[in-house]
């Protein structure tokens, strides 16, 4: 099998303001949001998500781990994966700054639950957040 090398990272245009300091309101109530790391150690595979509100909606909004089987959770991340490698091809079309790196996602590689679940959820998270919609027919159940 075929070890799939890359580091993915994705932010938004906010956080680097806010990471940067140079927001011009500063909030001192607001914690800073450590990233959220996918990774598949066996294939050498890690996703690294830098985006202000990710952690939270894993932990409070997304179902649990487990509530969505692994077939479904890649059949979704295919579709999604797709459509957003079409847009990190297309930046006069669409935000640079939301999609910004290509996903390297093959069908023919088992990733594993963590990363599926953790990819899927990002997904949903970001067409919240950016009110978008990644395609497919796909209306998902969130709590």
């Amino acid at each position: 099998m075929k070890l799939l090398k890359q580091i993915l990272i994705l932010f938004s245009f906010g956080l680097v303001i806010y990471a940067c300091g140079s927001s011009p309101i500063k909030n001192k109530n607001i914690e800073k949001e450590e990233p959220v790391v996918i990774a598949n150690d066996s294939l050498e595979y890690q996703i690294i998500i830098i985006d202000l509100g990710f952690t939270s909606f894993l932990n409070s909004v997304a179902q649990p781990e487990g509530y969505y089987s692994q077939n479904y959770l890649e059949a979704r991340n295919r579709v999604w994966v797709l459509e957003w490698n079409n847009r990190v091809r297309n930046p006069l079309q669409f935000n640079s700054n939301i999609y910004e790196n290509n996903i390297d996602y093959q069908a023919n590689i088992d990733y594993g639950y963590e990363v599926n679940y953790k990819l899927f959820n990002y997904f949903l998270f970001a067409q919240r957040k950016y009110k978008m919609s990644l395609g497919g027919g796909f209306r998902p159940k969130i709590r």
